[in-house]
């Protein structure tokens, strides 16, 4: 063999090796709400050679890998013919970001992607970037993406090449092969991102999560979880956002907040998933929370669990931007599982495993951040006394028991 031949080879033993690796559950990170699992379900590692290395020997010599990866993460997710499917956004070396498929039998392991990237169809302001795909399998019968499109601000000073604007661009499909590229969702606010479909109609019309913000970056007067309605999603105009779940003061979401995956049905009300950044010394800090809205209304939110459902542990909190974690994909399966997939400091994928029955308890049960430290302690000494109280009745019976 050549040393082409050696190395590609190599390549390929490598990336099977690391496909086929089975996953397993870290016992050392239960906390009974969930269970993470020790492998990032994928990686940039998982994109297939063919996408990044010239496999010609003639131009390409020395098999260097011409187009490379950078991460793969912020993937929307969805059960469809009984694979687990992830609509990830692959970040190449050039700061690109685009959206492929890759799929799985049981959720968990041996993640594929399909034969190449999406293509997806430009409107007349094309995109410069794309990412962070939302996707919701709608009453209406389609699956709605929703996703982040990036321009550069054409208002901003020549000199200044890093101002943006985001909004809210929307494609539709039925089998996430084929995807037809409808208008960009108008809203009032100068910048829209994180914008999710509700699954289901809201007193006949298309219902909307939005995060309406002043600055790309900054939330300035907006900020917050927002609730919005519209009447056509092929021509989606939202004229009134209202804020229904705030950003606040000294919590996990003092900086901004926005809605992760679509909303999660229960008996209890609708499970929801966001994440929340607050500012630290170490710049942004981004976790995971839940909270329960009313079936009847998913805009009422009935319930708020105190502090993160998820946040950064151990190696997730090293990559390309760290100390994040971030969630726009969920699947909630027949049998009551529930998999949460989530990104760890825009790098790799990983996924969390529970069910509609705990996560439903977390919410109903947990209590509310109480927003001063006093009332923390309360909360504390509270549950303190509880189990103390218990503690000695145990010790009762197990004298009584002598």
């Amino acid at each position: 063999m050549t040393n082409f031949d050696t190395r590609l080879q190599q390549l390929i033993d490598a990336q099977s090796t690391l496909i086929a690796r089975r996953n397993a559950i870290d016992p050392e990170r239960d906390n009974g709400i969930f269970e993470r699992y020790r492998h990032p379900v994928l990686t940039a590692a998982h994109v297939p050679l063919h996408w990044r290395f010239d496999l010609d020997r003639r131009s390409n010599p020395f098999l260097m890998e011409r187009l490379g990866v950078n991460a793969v993460f912020n993937p929307g997710a969805i059960e469809l013919d009984g694979k687990v499917h992830l609509v990830c956004r692959i970040e190449g070396h050039d700061r690109k970001s685009f959206f492929a498929v890759a799929h799985s039998d049981d959720g968990i392991d041996n993640f594929r992607f399909q034969d190449r990237p999406i293509l997806l169809d430009e409107t007349d302001d094309p995109d410069v970037n794309v990412y962070d795909m939302r996707l919701t399998r709608h009453e209406d019968g389609w699956i709605y993406g929703l996703f982040c499109t990036e321009r550069r601000d054409p208002n901003a000073n020549t000199s200044d090449t890093s101002a943006a604007v985001a909004q809210c661009g929307i494609v539709r499909t039925r089998d996430l092969e084929t995807w037809e590229r409808l208008p960009d969702l108008r809203t009032r606010s100068a910048q829209q991102r994180n914008v999710v479909l509700h699954p289901t109609f809201v007193s006949g019309r298309y219902a909307l999560y939005t995060r309406p913000q002043d600055g790309f970056i900054d939330a300035g007067s907006g900020g917050g979880i927002g609730w919005a309605t519209c009447d056509d999603m092929t021509d989606a105009r939202v004229d009134t956002e209202r804020v229904i779940d705030p950003r606040q003061y000294h919590t996990i979401k003092e900086a901004k907040n926005g809605q992760g995956p679509p909303p999660l049905e229960t008996t209890a009300g609708w499970l929801h998933i966001a994440h929340g950044v607050r500012s630290c010394a170490a710049g942004l800090r981004y976790v995971c929370y839940a909270f329960l809205s009313a079936l009847d209304d998913p805009s009422r939110i009935t319930h708020r669990p105190g502090g993160y459902l998820i946040a950064p542990r151990g190696a997730e909190r090293t990559g390309d931007v760290s100390n994040v974690v971030f969630c726009n994909g969920a699947v909630q399966r027949a049998d009551g599982t529930v998999f949460i997939y989530y990104a760890s400091s825009d790098t790799r994928i990983h996924v969390a495993k529970t069910s509609i029955e705990r996560l439903v308890d977390y919410a109903l049960n947990t209590p509310p951040d109480p927003l001063t430290s006093r009332g923390s302690v309360l909360q504390r000494s509270a549950l303190i006394d509880r189990n103390q109280q218990l503690m000695a009745g145990s010790q009762a019976l197990a004298k009584a028991a002598i």
